[in-house]
């Protein structure tokens, strides 16, 4: 590992993003050092594939980053430290508050303590609400519509704020639907309880489960069923490494968005997947749920402009071949 490269600190680097960011920092030469608390991150990720130091703990222990910040010389955080179940959200919105949004405050407040000046942020597109206009561009109003997303839109409030009191410089990252796996099989998706659509389609082909839903079949979109934008998360965790060497390099705060630019329907995730596997996958067909947009697709185009960020698995085959790959590894 070059020596001259500088140490980022990843929280949440045991998560599904998480882990294949800090596999995209090792491979362009960064030192990294986890923070997780391993609520939902995977310990044997990081000692076996990653090998990287975890310091198990939590970004609302301010002591502990204290002391972090002071015994490592650490150049700028990546945060991916945050609960992500919508639903949940709604029904114990205080667990959402208290990490995404005070966890979050308290890690920036140890960063400044600190002297350390960048930060990288995993943000979410649901922070837009209900798409007035598609694709969706970073301009797009902001009118979150669960508590996920507000936390989410909070922190990026207090990050402005931070930049103007502190000169926290930062990058938020607006993800459309994260989706696959690193194309070696050695990582992947693997959350519990699972909610995302292709891990819970790849189930049914591994007759794990006995059928995967449709909520909704009514929508104005070419099948009737919700479109939505995928994309790669080895994609996504390129983005990561050029928005901290963006920062690095003295630049501006700045947000991007981080999606496909075109839109799959779950019919045609479902049909892919039939392909992709070979297994035949049952379908049941179930009411709308309540908040769900009928496309959600936004545009990359900032991103690849001022980044340089070029998406190498745009296709949905891609990503559900990848995918496919670990959950047959991890569910042998």
């Amino acid at each position: 590992m070059s020596e001259d490269k500088s140490t980022i600190l990843v929280t949440g680097g045991a998560g599904y993003i998480g882990s294949h960011a800090v596999l995209a920092l090792k491979n362009a030469g960064y030192n990294v050092i986890i923070l997780d608390n391993l609520s939902y991150g995977h310990r044997e990720i990081v000692e076996e594939v990653l090998q990287v130091e975890l310091i198990v703990g939590d970004t609302s222990d301010r002591a502990l980053l204290d002391q972090l910040f002071t015994t490592h010389n650490i150049a700028a955080v990546m945060h991916f430290a945050a609960f992500i179940a919508v639903g949940e959200s709604v029904t114990d919105p205080a667990k959402y508050y208290r990490n995404n949004v005070s966890g979050t405050l308290t890690l920036l407040e140890a960063m400044v303590a600190a002297s350390i000046n960048k930060f990288v942020f995993s943000s979410t597109c649901a922070l837009y609400g209900i798409p007035k206009t598609v694709p969706l561009v970073e301009d797009h109003p902001q009118d979150p519509i669960s508590p996920y997303a507000t936390s989410k839109w909070m922190v990026e409030r207090i990050l402005s704020d931070f930049d103007q009191a502190y000169d926290l410089k930062s990058v938020c990252f607006r993800y459309f639907n994260a989706a696959g796996a690193d194309p070696t099989g050695l990582l992947g998706e693997d959350h519990e309880p699972e909610t995302h659509l292709i891990p819970l389609v790849l189930f049914a082909a591994l007759g794990k489960r006995e059928s995967v839903s449709i909520f909704g079949t009514d929508y104005p979109t070419r099948d009737g069923t919700c479109l939505r934008d995928y994309i790669h998360v080895n994609d996504l965790a390129q983005a990561h490494v050029l928005g901290l060497e963006y920062l690095l390099k003295g630049e501006k705060s700045n947000v991007f968005n981080l999606g496909n630019g075109s839109g799959f329907s779950v019919r045609e995730v479902i049909e892919s997947a039939k392909e992709v596997t070979g297994k035949d996958i049952k379908i049941v067909e179930r009411d709308r749920r309540p908040g769900d947009p009928p496309v959600l697709v936004g545009s990359s185009d900032k991103a690849k402009s001022v980044l340089g960020w070029n998406p190498q698995y745009p296709n949905i085959n891609d990503i559900l071949t990848h995918a496919w790959q670990w959950h047959q590894k991890r569910h042998r």
